[in-house]
């Protein structure tokens, strides 16, 4: 299946456009994603800290992603 995934910051700057969509396997987990954007893109791994979301809910790892899910990767703000 195919996800869409929404990047911010410099997770936009890594891949170059704020939407990305992969094909995934069903039932993949937020890791796998995670896993398979490191694998694509290795700027990712340089990334110590990233908040993800599925459809506006802060996700983990583990948590699944279903057909129509859109990702979002949200790095960490600086500024004051």
């Amino acid at each position: 299946m195919k996800v869409e995934i929404l990047l911010y910051g410099i997770a936009r700057d890594i891949i170059g456009d704020s939407k990305h969509e992969i094909e995934i396997s069903n039932e993949a987990t937020v890791g796998e994603v995670m896993s398979k954007l490191k694998s694509d893109f290795p700027n990712f791994q340089k990334l110590t800290s990233l908040f993800i979301a599925i459809n506006d809910e802060y996700a983990t790892d583990t948590d699944v992603i279903n057909t129509g899910d859109v990702l979002v990767l949200i790095p960490p703000v600086s500024g004051g």
